[in-house]
């Protein structure tokens, strides 16, 4: 999250929404985004995890959800897809954010 939050920019400048979403708990999640000072929301899927069952990341035997990062365009289509820890670096992300921008 923190890298996000430091290429925050690169996102603005291609009129792209950043935010998290993770199983934890909205308490936690409000704590965790203060700590690390993120100016984009995190949103809580803690209550029955939908959205991370619904985007094929959730790891139900362990109860939370793969890291993942998505971009998904305006029509709602999946343009770029990256899991596990090298999804924490932007680089991808905001190639692809710059790409649907053209």
């Amino acid at each position: 999250m923190t890298g996000y939050q430091a290429g925050i920019q690169k996102f603005t400048d291609t009129e792209t929404e950043v935010f998290g979403v993770s199983t934890d708990n909205t308490p936690s999640q409000k704590a965790f985004a203060e700590q690390l000072k993120l100016s984009f929301p995190i949103l809580s899927d803690f209550v029955n995890r939908k959205v991370s069952t619904d985007y094929g990341v959730l790891v139900a035997e362990r109860g939370f959800s793969s890291r993942t990062t998505f971009v998904i365009d305006k029509e709602g289509k999946i343009t770029f897809l990256e899991e596990g820890n090298s999804a924490v670096d932007i680089t991808g992300a905001a190639t692809a954010c710059s790409r649907l921008k053209h």
